[in-house]
């Protein structure tokens, strides 16, 4: 026992010890989201990232990060790059940022700014990646989970998102339950071209979040852990929200009827099928989704 403590405990120095001497980024692309940087920006500096790079894709004329989260800026936790008026900008964003910045980071970190890590037992993303089990790791693949309300949340309102959406999606409870995943990679790999959101590049060294090569089918993971590690996704936020964000269109493929329809049927995966939100849907887009009044009572329905 005795043994077994010290043995432990040594462990714990050397990580700390190794966590120090780590340098992390995260790189993330925004646009209209104005309500939530600020909180975003926190959570990040709160475990430990050094620095974020913040690419701003809002329209010419649009809303500024600036006004939110200057003192953030003026500290150089933050670096604004503007990519303003830019579409299906995604992919060049990502490539800009690890080409630009993987010989001065040993990770970086590629979420959106709706999607927030949870560590169980760590409040360090520095100790995190130290652990040893990653050592021989080139990327480490978390999984989603999406954070819901308890259904009701149609509008805005200004309270943090983990107080707004602190539910669990249901989904996690189905046996063939599969969570997307997204990466973190590693600085300094040479030649790297990321090419997708969620995996980034296919490298044969990814691991999942218990150090094991992942095992994955396409972009999601066959070994989740939606109980200590995993990323908080505020996919839809309140209803009108939602609207808000299919509207303005993707950042990775633009605004099209197509990629809105994707996304409204990743919503009502994810969320309860109801009468008044499909009116509403339709009445903000336009789009005929009458397809979904015929779904009302599928299995999507016991979600909440």
């Amino acid at each position: 026992m005795l043994v077994f403590f010290l043995v432990e405990f040594f462990d714990s120095i050397s990580n700390q010890y190794r966590a120090k001497k780590l340098k992390i980024c995260l790189c993330t692309l925004g646009k209209n989201e104005n309500k939530y940087i600020k909180e975003f920006v926190e959570h990040y500096k709160n475990y430990g990232v050094d620095k974020i790079f913040l690419y701003d894709n809002n329209d010419v004329e649009g809303e500024k990060f600036e006004e939110i989260i200057m003192e953030y800026i003026k500290d150089g936790f933050v670096e604004i790059k503007n990519w303003r008026g830019i579409e299906k900008a995604q992919f060049k964003i990502m490539n800009d940022c690890y080409k630009t910045n993987s010989n001065k980071f040993d990770w970086l970190i590629f979420y959106d700014l709706d999607e927030f890590i949870h560590l169980k037992y760590f409040n360090s993303l520095k100790v995190f990646l130290s652990q040893t089990k990653f050592d021989k790791c080139s990327k480490i693949e978390l999984n989603w989970i999406h954070f819901i309300d308890d259904g009701n949340s149609f509008f805005y309102d200004n309270r943090p998102l983990h107080i707004r959406f602190n539910k669990k999606e249901l989904n996690i409870y189905k046996k063939d339950f599969y969570p997307q995943i997204k990466s973190i990679i590693r600085g300094y790999i040479s030649n790297l071209n990321i090419g997708c959101i969620h995996k980034l590049s296919s490298i044969s060294t990814s691991c999942d979040v218990f150090g094991r090569i992942s095992k994955t089918i396409g972009i999601k993971t066959m070994n989740p852990d939606y109980k200590k590690n995993y990323i908080k996704h505020y996919y839809g936020k309140s209803l009108q929200e939602f609207v808000e964000k299919i509207k303005n269109g993707c950042a990775a493929k633009g605004k099209t009827n197509i990629t809105m329809l994707a996304k409204i049927d990743r919503y009502f995966e994810i969320y309860k099928i109801e009468e008044k939100k499909i009116d509403y849907i339709e009445n903000e887009t336009g789009l005929d989704l009458s397809k979904y009044r015929a779904k009302k009572n599928n299995i999507y329905n016991n979600i909440i």
